[in-house]
């Protein structure tokens, strides 16, 4: 694999990172019924990158950005044990580099950073059904722990 670096989003990268959004969108959309058929946006990707409880990182090969993602700081619930937890999201690596493990560098920038702001609880959401992502987070250490679930009760 060609050398990947690493480093924090600017405004400049814009124009890539909601691109990767929409590449986002168009993979998780088999798992999730309610998206909108068009005009779905996640993430306030500007605002992120000029947050200071969030980083935004981008990963480079040869000059191009091939992969992103974000580590951001939340309050936990007050009946756990840790007061905040970094929660990760944006996660994106261009289908011409997947399979390379750059996922998993991506995901420990993300963690160092975090430990870095002191946080030291992670979290993710990740579709049921997106086996070949959940493997990706298991390898990284990650562990199941709710499962939300719907009904749709215009459908009776």
């Amino acid at each position: 694999m060609d050398l990947i670096t690493f480093r924090p989003a600017t405004a400049a990268d814009l124009p890539i990172l909601l691109e990767f959004e929409q590449g986002i969108v168009s993979t998780e959309r088999p798992f999730n019924p309610t998206l909108k058929a068009e005009g779905v946006i996640y993430y306030d990707i500007a605002a992120l990158i000029d947050q200071p409880d969030a980083e935004v990182i981008v990963g480079i090969i040869d000059e191009q950005i091939i992969t992103s993602g974000y580590a951001l700081i939340k309050q936990a619930s007050s009946y756990v044990q840790h007061d905040t937890y970094a929660l990760l999201g944006f996660m994106y690596v261009d289908p011409t580099v997947r399979g390379k493990g750059i996922n998993k560098l991506l995901m420990e920038q993300l963690m160092n950073w975090a430990k870095v702001q002191q946080v030291f609880e992670i979290r993710l959401f990740v579709y049921s059904e997106n086996r070949p992502a959940i493997r990706a987070y298991e390898k990284a250490g990650f562990k199941e722990l709710m499962t939300e679930m719907r009904l749709d009760l215009s459908l009776e």
